[in-house]
Order: structure tokens, then sequence, then C-alpha cells
């Protein structure tokens, strides 16, 4: 078997990785100074629809991580790059406070259906008006489809569920924009110079970032931290490239195996 090249770019995934919510994982913000010491790009990737960019960045900013604007890629913004190639005017199922990445989106007379995580909007009213849309054709777009994800007080539903239940009922299948699509993780790398086979993705999800990114080509590491589950390393094959306690654990392993 040839060699893998040397690592060129390492992907992050955020919340359940770095953060969980408004805390962060210990010792993850002196891991980052640290992975930034070596010479390779770094690029954080989050299917969260609960904010937009900027907001998130103000909260990762003052968890004190330095992070930069340009060095995040979200699902939103693979939301909104589809919406606008395919110039529909979407019914958006999104958080209140993801409504500003999609600014200048045309919503009046919907004719297409975003679904991101918004507990608020996840009601019979509104998903029925989803789905009756959906049935005179309109396009069912998922920004994700995570089954769950990490909060404080423990696991919560996350969009999976709800888009799932929408295509069961129109008999379609959504098109989904955010992990563990390989087209998410390629427009990630977009810009770096660098192809999957010279990246690694770190992650809490084990398919959504572990098995997306290495369908893609990459290799993937595993955090047991966020939404991680005991037995998650066996849900997907082939298994994690490696698994660690923690990102400032996989850090370590960079820094000393993949340069």
């Amino acid at each position: 078997m040839a060699a893998r090249r040397a690592l060129k770019a390492v992907l992050v995934d955020l919340n359940g990785t770095l953060h969980i919510e408004d805390s962060a994982v210990p010792g993850a913000q002196e891991a980052l100074k640290r992975l930034r010491s070596a010479p390779v790009t770094i690029r954080f990737v989050t299917n969260t629809t609960k904010e937009c960019k900027r907001e998130l960045l103000e909260r990762l900013t003052k968890l004190g991580f330095d992070i930069a604007e340009n060095e995040i890629f979200t699902s939103l913004t693979a939301a909104r790059n589809l919406l606008e190639q395919k110039q529909v005017r979407p019914l958006l199922l999104v958080d209140d406070k993801a409504l500003p990445d999609f600014t200048g989106i045309a919503t009046d007379d919907p004719n297409a259906v975003v679904i991101g995580l918004a507990p608020e909007h996840f009601h019979y009213e509104m998903m029925n008006r989803a789905f009756r849309l959906i049935l005179d054709g309109a396009p069912l777009i998922a920004i994700h489809k995570a089954r769950y994800f990490k909060k404080k007080d423990g696991l919560a539903l996350g969009p999976g569920p709800f888009v799932t239940g929408l295509e069961y009922a129109t008999d379609t299948k959504a098109t989904v924009v955010g992990k563990p699509e390989k087209t998410f993780f390629l427009e990630a790398l977009r810009g770096t110079d660098c192809t999957p086979e010279d990246a690694v993705m770190i992650g809490d999800d084990c398919r959504d970032d572990v098995g997306g990114a290495q369908k893609a080509g990459m290799r993937g590491i595993l955090v047991r931290t966020g939404k991680y589950r005991p037995a998650d390393e066996v849900k997907i094959n082939p298994a994690p490239y490696l698994t660690c306690e923690n990102f400032p654990e996989a850090v370590e392993h960079i820094l000393e195996h993949l340069l």
C-alpha cells in the first residue's frame, strides 16, 4: 500500500469537539494554539443551525478561541449556496438566530423547504405546511440530518428525525448539504490547495464527522467528547483512523505522527 502524503489540512468540528454550548472542552484553546504552530491549514466545519456565523464566531471568541471568520465553513453557508444555484424561494425552518445567514434570499410565496434545527418551528401546523409544499413539488433541502446533538443537560433530538418524517410522508428524498455529504467536505477545502488525501477531520460524531470525511478520502479522528457514545467506533465502516479522548489528544497525535 502506498504511503499517505504528509498532512496539509486539519478540519475541526466545533460543538462537541472544541466546546459544548458556552463551555470549552478542557485544554482545547491551548491545543488549538499548538496546532497553529504546525505547517497545516485549519478549517472549522460545523452543521450548527442554531445561530448565524457571526454569532457563532462571537461565542468562540468569548471562550478564548483564536479563530477567523473566513476559517469557518458552515452547513448554513452550503444551504445558501444551493438556494442561490437553484434560484428558489425557501420556507426556512431554521432557528431565528440563523436567519442573518440567509439575508437577501427571497422567502415570499415559497417553492422549496429548508430544514435545520428549529425546535420552535417543529409543530404540527408548520410541519404540515412544509408537507403540502413538498407534495406540490417543492424540493426538500436538509441542512443536515443529525439524529441528535449534545447540550449541557444531555443529548437532544437533531433535525434528522423531522426531515425523515417529511421524507416518509411525501415519499421523497431530501437533498442534504451539510456533513456527512462529500460535497460539504470538498467545499470546506476549497481555496486551501489541499486534496482530501492531504487532510484529517476531528469530530465527535462518528457518522457525520468521521464517516463522512473518510468517505471523502480524508482520515478521521473521533473524540470521546460531546455526543460521543460508547462503541460509536464500530458504527461506521471503515472504522475511524483513530479514536482519542479529546481534541488536545488528537492534536498531540497529529503533531507527533502526521507531519
